[in-house]
């Protein structure tokens, strides 16, 4: 029998995977890819009697593959956070879904195995730009302040080299990344005793330098719109950058769009201090998912622009309905 990890390519996947395997290493063939690579499971060649775990991609977005695996007798462990739809009910799936916008897929996992690898969690609540979390549970594990700043800075470079059309965007593929922390039962000791670290911090800081100096911003009462050109460094921080004007600016709504050949790859995140809506924003459009607080749009048509830079604002706007 045969098992297979599946999981997003970001810092909540990766995290999330990490503490289920620490706390319960096997050997398993892993499954992932960028970030917003989520229909994952069609991929997994599982028969009757193999079991598939799978972290941090949405169960709507991969209903058909999941159904094809639970009929063929495959056991499926689910955790995620993301917009689900409807369950299946199926005696070969245990589904561990919360889409609170608080949660994210690694706090789940930590749920699960209550709290034995908790500062992992940390570092993915960083990732998904989950601040208050993060700094909870760090403080619940009775790490000081230096040590959850690290701890944040590492969970931001892993989430940023998640970002890419493709792994030739990434610095790191996601499985080179998971195979180099693999030896860690601490974060800290990971940024203490690997390169990975400092390299991903180093090379996010100069993206987010040249996405600041280059971006393209349409202001507006309920948040900004940015555009950053079609180029890898744009792809790489897309993600991230739209975290970094959503905490500047907690009261605003953001957008970030990355030009494609035929239309914009889309970032949104809701307003810090109002975390909904980003994911029924992005569900209008095809290719379109996500959660409350933090969604995208695969492909955004050039000539859908302007249909979603007013939905955008009407979904976010302060005052609906005033004059």
């Amino acid at each position: 029998m045969s098992h297979y990890d599946v999981f997003n390519g970001d810092a909540d996947g990766l995290c999330a995977l990490h503490q289920l395997r620490l706390a319960d290493p096997r050997e398993s063939t892993l499954v992932t890819g960028v970030k917003r690579d989520i229909a994952l499971l069609e991929r997994v060649p599982a028969a009757a009697g193999d079991s598939v775990t799978v972290l941090d991609v949405s169960l709507d977005r991969n209903r058909a593959a999941l159904s094809k695996l639970l009929q063929a007798g495959v056991a499926v462990e689910y955790f995620d956070h993301h917009f689900a739809g409807a369950i299946p009910s199926d005696p070969l799936l245990r589904a561990y879904i919360d889409t609170a916008s608080g949660v994210c897929t690694s706090v789940l996992v930590d749920r699960h195995l209550h709290g034995r690898y908790r500062p992992w969690a940390v570092v993915a609540a960083f990732g998904d730009n989950l601040h208050p979390t993060a700094r909870a549970m760090g403080r619940s594990c009775g790490m000081a302040q230096r040590e959850i700043e690290l701890l944040r800075d590492l969970g931001e470079s892993m989430n940023y080299n998640g970002y890419g059309d493709s792994e030739s965007d990434l610095l790191l593929p996601p499985v080179d990344l998971y195979r180099a922390l693999q030896p860690f039962a601490s974060p800290l000791d990971f940024i203490a005793k690997h390169d990975a670290p400092r390299r991903l911090a180093q090379a996010r800081r100069r993206d987010l330098a040249l996405a600041s100096g280059q971006a393209s911003i349409e202001q507006g009462p309920a948040g900004a719109l940015v555009v950053l050109p079609g180029t890898r460094w744009a792809r790489r921080v897309q993600g991230e950058f739209a975290n970094t004007l959503a905490a500047a600016e907690p009261q605003r709504a953001h957008a970030v769009l990355c030009e494609l050949a035929d239309g914009y790859r889309v970032s949104v995140r809701a307003p810090l201090a109002r975390p909904w809506g980003a994911d029924g924003l992005c569900r209008g459009f095809p290719t379109g998912g996500g959660r409350a607080g933090a969604a995208g749009i695969d492909v955004l048509p050039r000539e859908r622009l302007d249909e979603f830079a007013r939905a955008f604002a009407q979904v976010f706007d302060p005052q609906p309905g005033a004059c």
